[in-house]
């Protein structure tokens, strides 16, 4: 079989991989600051016989790894920041290792050593059939806040590739041929001018009364959009005390939607409409645009040669002790009882088996996105946590640092690196896989969302 000589040598690896995701748990690093996540992954790339650059695409924290030369070129999408907010001990009942502190709640730990394992496993199977090609392991920074790839993208990242493979940590085995909402972020930002708010509150100019007027805008502007769009927003600053007249308020918007046309054409509305809040209260508006990612658009044939992999490797087999672990966190679970009403947890508390191919498009955003309209590209999932786990939550950062995501991970590797490999051995694959890319695209040619003036951010710890 295909993949074999990889599967192999990704278990041979196993402590060295299953190390750095540890690693990775126990010092999570939030977007742009993933200092000590770049480092580790790059020491194990240059142990494991890559060529390494840190710091790639002048962003910081990227670390890329490449081995072999000369066509296909296979890129391989790692990341590598923690969430704010989500730090757990490996524990069933929520409890914090650092009160408010980040932590692993959409697994990045697991994704970043899934794909490195893929590189690990298809250099290795290469090497012993001498084929030809190029592997590239690419340590992106930054995707919770959906902007790492997108200036990786707008730098060249992903210029010189043929096709692209991206891994995430799922409750399910499966893959999908729908894809997330793109996006806009900013941040607006009203000054005003202080005063006594009871003495003379004629003579200030009240940034929050701005932001609060562009909210009051922003939500009847939601009568009046597509209905793909969604736009949220938290304020970020809003004043010191009541009896002063805030000069300072913000507020970060985002902008989803299933086009960047109409996402584009929404955040322009939405800019009128902090402009419109500005000249009612005499204050100044200065935007932050933070950057913006395409929508999903997974390459199918890809997609079903993915499917077809997964029904040839094993999936994990879990220990008593491990289906205890999923079923207390699953009974902690704010949506338990919905889970079990629906008959998802009628096999065990984790997933086994392979679920249909999904067709489902919209919700969350991902910068995997911007480079699935640059090559072909798609997103593999595998099990990594209990079923009735909430998206983003303490549950996942627990099973995150736990076998229970380690078995997931490696087998997500595994599944990665055959698909990948049965492109490399039968080239028709890539040719098939790049003609319904160009198709899709009908001319069309990827646009970075971000500006050449926007500067990359920098670590910050």
């Amino acid at each position: 079989m295909i993949g074999t000589i990889a599967i192999n040598k990704i278990k041979q690896e196993e402590a060295k991989l299953i190390d750095l995701a540890q690693k990775m748990w126990d010092v999570p690093e939030t977007a742009y600051n993933e200092v000590n996540a770049c480092k580790w992954t790059a020491e194990l790339l240059q142990e494991l016989g890559f060529e390494v650059e840190v710091g790639a695409y002048g962003l910081p924290t990227c670390v890329t790894g490449k081995w072999g030369s000369g066509k296909p070129v296979i890129g391989l999408l790692g990341e590598l920041d923690a969430l704010p907010g989500m730090s757990q001990k490996m524990s069933a009942e929520k409890d914090p290792i650092v009160p408010g502190g980040p932590g692993q709640g959409c697994g990045h730990n697991l994704l970043n050593v899934a794909c490195l394992a893929a590189a690990v496993g298809m250099k290795a199977e290469m090497e012993e059939k001498n084929l030809p090609g190029t592997v590239i392991f690419y340590g992106c920074p930054a995707e919770e806040v959906i902007t790492g790839k997108v200036f990786m993208a707008r730098a060249g990242a992903f210029d010189d590739l043929d096709v692209a493979f991206a891994w995430h940590g799922n409750k399910y085995n499966m893959i999908a041929y729908g894809g997330g909402n793109g996006l806009n972020s900013a941040i607006f930002h009203f000054k005003g001018r202080t005063a006594h708010a009871g003495g003379d509150p004629h003579n200030g100019r009240s940034a929050l009364d701005a932001a609060e007027l562009m909210s009051v805008g922003a939500n009847y502007l939601r009568e009046h959009v597509t209905s793909d769009i969604r736009i949220h927003y938290c304020y970020k600053e809003a004043g010191t005390a009541p009896n002063i007249v805030p000069d300072k308020a913000s507020v970060w918007y985002y902008v989803r939607g299933m086009s960047r046309q109409t996402i584009e054409e929404t955040y322009d509305r939405l800019v009128k409409v902090a402009e419109g809040a500005a000249h009612m209260t005499e204050t100044e508006l200065e935007i932050e645009f933070l950057g913006g990612c395409y929508e999903g658009m997974a390459n199918e044939y890809m997609v079903d040669l993915v499917q077809e992999t997964f029904h040839e490797i094993p999936g994990p087999e879990y220990t008593e002790e491990e289906l205890a672990f999923a079923e207390a966190l699953n009974k902690n679970s704010p949506v338990y009882a919905q889970s079990l009403a629906s008959g998802e947890l009628d096999n065990g508390p984790i997933f086994k088996g392979v679920a249909p191919i999904s067709r489902r498009s919209g919700g969350g955003s991902s910068d995997v996105a911007d480079v699935q309209h640059i090559v072909p590209c798609v997103m593999v999932y595998t099990a990594t946590y209990n079923l009735a786990a909430p998206g983003h939550s303490w549950q996942i950062t627990a099973c995150a640092g736990n076998s229970i995501g380690y078995k997931g991970m490696l087998y997500g590797g595994e599944v990665v690196a055959a698909a990948a490999l049965k492109m490399i051995e039968e080239p028709a694959h890539i040719e098939k896989a790049k003609e319904e890319f160009r198709k899709v695209m009908n001319g069309k040619t990827y646009k970075c969302p971000i500006p050449m003036e926007v500067p990359i951010p920098q670590p910050q710890v």
